[in-house]
């Protein structure tokens, strides 16, 4: 295992006649203020925008946190997927591998290249079924397999790299909702070729606005995303290939340094509410919850539960002031931006399932318990009046 740094979250004081959101984020603005507005105020006032020690003190410490030996900071987590495929070799013509379900930027990130997502369904768990995996593998012009870290648990990545690597294929791991979650004692930046992740607000670890990261412990690897990020340049005006714009800024360094130190002690407090979730929930025969696979430690992004009619539940929940939400309602194979991929309702069963069926109940750190049974208590009415 990783060194990790440890945080403790304190509670919110919201009532529980107040709205709960999904995610709170000005509770988290509360807890690094007094931290992290000294140090943006003097970066604007000394003009410290992009780069500089604030960006490699954090990818210095996110490396170490996640396990790898680079971390390069990018501007999101799109670009971070793009470019982690990018340095392994995808090129145009090439098929990359990759869940139905899962959010639109992991396709999007092989579509920019010019690459061909070849999706492949899930399972019950709702991560990538190594099954499936083994079966697309087959086809002759696979460059990666992308497997998704979906919800805050890590893939089965022993079997995924075993696939991959019996077929000589590159794997490059969406780490977008996993800042923290380890599989059998490794974090996710120990697996894969390359890791990418995304610093979107919302996420475990967020910025304060669009920021990403690529992980890895191939020192060329690591060179080639940096060169390719920074325009193709290490040195000003001098550029060795055709490269793209994506670097972490010094603002979003400060933030995310700031809430990297408290993340231990978010993830902990996140786990709590999940098994606060749990027992209240489990004699609710209507829903299904969620759970860890074995051997991950879970660090729960989202709470994601299975119901019969959501979408009412839903809108029942809205109208009485929780912020559930849906992660997420179309799988990639039926949105209208991958038609010509020529699949139908139909094609992956367990993935258009589930997606007519989740559910995303609020979880952040700062919830209190109170809010937590109060999440329960509208769901068990909503089921009931459903």
């Amino acid at each position: 295992m990783t060194s990790r740094q440890a945080g403790t979250p304190t509670g919110s004081n919201a009532g529980v006649n107040d709205q709960i959101p999904l995610v709170d984020l000005t509770w988290q603005y509360q807890q690094i203020r007094d931290e992290v507005e000294p140090e943006i105020l003097d970066a604007l006032a000394n003009g410290r925008y992009v780069g500089g020690a604030a960006v490699a003190n954090f990818e210095s410490e996110f490396a170490s946190y996640s396990g790898a030996a680079h971390c390069v900071g990018v501007a999101n987590g799109t670009d971070a997927v793009e470019l982690g495929l990018r340095a392994v070799g995808v090129v145009p013509g090439d098929d990359v591998v990759l869940p139905a379900n899962t959010f639109i930027a992991t396709a999007g990130a092989v579509a920019r290249i010019g690459a061909n997502p070849v999706l492949v369904d899930c399972g019950p768990d709702h991560l990538i079924n190594p099954e499936t995996l083994e079966a697309a593998l087959g086809r002759s012009l696979v460059r990666a397999v992308v497997p998704v870290h979906l919800y805050g648990q890590m893939a089965d990545m022993e079997a995924v790299e075993a696939i991959a690597g019996a077929a000589r294929v590159c794997v490059v791991a969406d780490g977008a909702q996993s800042q923290g979650a380890l599989r059998s004692g490794r974090s996710m930046g120990e697996f894969a070729t390359v890791t990418a992740t995304s610093f979107y607000p919302g996420k475990n670890l967020g910025a304060a606005g669009d920021a990403g990261a690529v992980l890895t412990s191939d020192d060329q690897l690591a060179r080639r995303v940096r060169l390719m990020a920074n325009h193709g340049s290490e040195i000003r005006y001098h550029h060795e290939i055709v490269g793209m714009n994506s670097r972490l800024d010094h603002v979003q360094a400060i933030v995310l340094r700031a809430k990297l130190a408290r993340l231990e002690g978010w993830n902990e407090r996140r786990r709590e509410i999940a098994d606060r979730y749990d027992a209240l929930l489990g004699s609710i025969q209507a829903v299904t919850r969620p759970s860890a696979n074995l051997q991950n430690l879970h660090v729960w992004h989202l709470y994601v539960i299975e119901v019969d009619r959501r979408d009412q539940v839903l809108a029942h929940l809205n109208r009485h002031g929780v912020g559930a939400s849906v992660h997420y309602p179309l799988p990639l194979h039926l949105q209208p931006a991958f038609h010509h991929l020529g699949h139908r309702r139909g094609d992956f069963p367990i993935a258009e399932r589930v997606a007519d069926r989740i559910l995303s109940l609020p979880m952040f750190p700062g919830m209190t318990d109170a809010q937590v049974e109060r999440v329960a208590s509208v769901l068990a009415d909503a089921l009931a009046s459903s």
